[in-house]
């Protein structure tokens, strides 16, 4: 059942929650007996069983729905996480074990809509702890049924049909060793699936063409270890660095950045962790600070100063992602166990002139969601956009907004 909160104009997709004015709590834990439970959260009065995922509370939170949450226990730290791309896999995701170790595993686990409980498809081992998951983003259902990983290599894996996992290719952007610099994320490109694009603490952002498993463009992007990287188009990424800047990427022009944020203050002071780059309206992304509770959404047609500075989170955001149906909507979450979904409808460019701060800074979220520990990281699903995924712990949660 969704919640729908609030009662504003909705920014719904396909099947879509209602995305609205006012703040509704969704302050719930779903306790796991087994692999999986289902929540069925009491939106009224606090759980009267065991199995209940707690209450919702809000000065619009209907009295009489459900809240959709399923949880799944991996049994180890949990760090990468993501959805599948596929239409016929719409509840399928792939998650990654956090060990500090060589030794570590990614399993691939699908919920069942009969039984509301999670199942495990696959799973297979990989060196280091992968510091990202993608399915290949294809709804289609037209290409391989790929999935790729970074650690130390960036990795291809076919998820065959009878379920197994089998690794197909093993990239490898150094070409002068057998060994290259730690990756620390990528982006799948969704108009030319064919390319990948990596960060790098060595500095670099690589773009792979997957077909022919040769690099297609690899540069010196940043001064300091790149974090993060974002496609905002089909030949145009962005990525974020330790150097305390996000720079934008045009493959026609190969030799030039555009340097659309810095972090204030002394140069270098603050690097950048995350960015995301909103696929409905690419004229705004949105980055994290190291150890910050604020989100700075940009806009790059004017560069230097955020259109907003999200500041509700009471410690620091770890994750972020752009509503896949929507133009004015994503998701944050950090170490104070909130996810937070924001409605950035009314930032416009004109924020930055003065007298205008209070604007960017006094936005409220929408809707937030209570964990019961730190959020690791979050996933918006592309094919299904009224459910988000956080992972804490060792437990990934889907709750449907």
């Amino acid at each position: 059942m969704t919640v729908e909160v609030g009662a504003g104009g909705g920014a719904g997709g396909a099947g879509g929650a209602g995305l609205a004015g006012g703040t509704t709590t969704l302050a719930a834990d779903v306790p796991s007996t087994a692999a999986a439970t289902t929540g069925g959260a009491g939106m009224a009065a606090p759980p009267t069983t065991a199995g209940g995922a707690g209450t919702a509370t809000g000065l619009d939170a209907p009295k009489d729905n459900g809240a959709e949450i399923y949880t799944y226990e991996a049994g180890w730290l949990l760090y990468a996480m993501n959805w599948s791309h596929r239409r016929d896999q719409m509840f399928r995701l792939a998650v990654g074990s956090f060990r500090e170790e060589t030794n570590n595993t990614v399993e691939v686990i699908k919920l069942d809509e009969n039984t509301g409980s999670f199942r495990k498809t696959g799973s297979f081992a990989h060196p280091y702890p992968t510091t990202k998951i993608m399915f290949i983003p294809d709804r289609e259902c037209t290409r391989p049924d790929l999935m790729a990983t970074t650690a130390d290599f960036l990795r291809l894996w076919q998820v065959n049909s009878d379920d197994s996992v089998s690794l197909k290719a093993l990239l490898n952007s150094n070409s002068k060793s057998e060994f290259c610099a730690p990756l620390t994320s990528f982006d799948w490109n969704e108009i030319h699936p064919n390319l990948i694009g990596t960060s790098s603490i060595d500095t670099t952002c690589t773009i792979w063409d997957i077909e022919t498993q040769q690099v297609d463009t690899q540069l010196i992007a940043h001064d300091k270890e790149v974090y993060d990287v974002a496609w905002g188009g089909p030949g145009v990424f962005a990525s974020v660095s330790a150097d305390g800047s996000v720079r934008v990427f045009d493959m026609r022009d190969k030799e030039h950045s555009t340097i659309i944020y810095e972090t204030p203050g002394k140069p270098n002071e603050t690097p950048l962790l995350r960015l995301g780059w909103n696929k409905v309206d690419p004229r705004y992304m949105a980055t994290i600070l190291l150890d910050s509770h604020k989100v700075m959404v940009l806009d790059i047609r004017y560069p230097t100063l955020p259109v907003a500075e999200l500041t509700r989170h009471q410690a620091c955001v770890n994750a972020l992602a752009w509503a896949p149906h929507s133009s004015c909507h994503m998701c944050t979450a950090g170490d104070d166990a909130q996810a937070l979904i924001w409605d950035l409808s009314g930032v416009q460019p004109e924020s930055n002139a003065p007298g205008m701060e209070s604007t960017k800074l006094g936005l409220d979220p929408i809707l937030s969601y209570q964990a019961a520990a730190e959020i690791n990281t979050l996933q918006w699903s592309a094919v299904q956009p009224d459910w988000v995924a956080i992972a804490y712990g060792s437990k990934v949660q889907i709750l449907r907004v």
